[in-house]
């Protein structure tokens, strides 16, 4: 009998065994599964501190394209449409030559438009006079486009005397504001 006893020792201790491995062969199938690395945020380059918090850069500004060419805004803003006279005066004015040349050249390079010389004239003298001055002053803006090549069938003249000033004030600074001759455009632009 004790040869069944110890029998019956290995064989339970080959089953306890058997038993053991199946035990270890289920626990290793239903591991859970890794899930990849973990991310972990990048180390700052600068340590933030308290007295200097993060700021993001500002945004860009707009962009400042300018008025189109061949445009009125274009006309006024880069070539200038209006040039100034000395009192009792319509001779052009030396400063005033430089804006004409560029007002010149400005309609060779667009041919299809035609302008208004508009003469005007500060609120001393007549009304007679100062249309009469008005005149003088436009024609001789005229005149100077035309010297510079520019066809007389493209250019109107027009007196507005003392009637439109730019200024309505009666010192001198007004005055002299208000003696000049202004370019129009008329047709022809974008």
């Amino acid at each position: 009998m004790r040869r069944y006893c110890m029998s019956f020792d290995t064989k339970s201790a080959v089953r306890l065994a058997l038993i053991g491995l199946a035990v270890a062969s289920v626990a290793a199938c239903t591991r859970p599964k890794p899930q990849g690395p973990v991310e972990t945020p990048p180390a700052p380059t600068q340590p933030a501190t308290p007295q200097q918090p993060y700021t993001p850069p500002p945004p860009p500004g707009p962009v400042d394209q300018g008025p189109l060419p061949g445009t009125v805004q274009d006309f006024v803003v880069n070539v200038g449409d209006r040039v100034y006279f000395d009192t009792d005066s319509y001779s052009v004015r030396a400063d005033a030559q430089p804006v004409l040349a560029g007002q010149a050249q400005w309609l060779a390079r667009y041919s299809a438009v035609r302008v208004r010389i508009e003469g005007n004239a500060d609120e001393r003298g007549t009304r007679e006079y100062n249309l009469a001055l008005g005149a003088r002053r436009a024609n001789a803006v005229r005149e100077f486009l035309i010297s510079q090549g520019v066809a007389a069938s493209r250019i109107e003249t027009i007196s507005f005397g003392k009637e439109r000033p730019l200024d309505p004030g009666t010192t001198e600074d007004a005055w002299a504001k208000n003696r000049n001759s202004r370019t129009a455009i008329t047709e022809g632009a974008r």
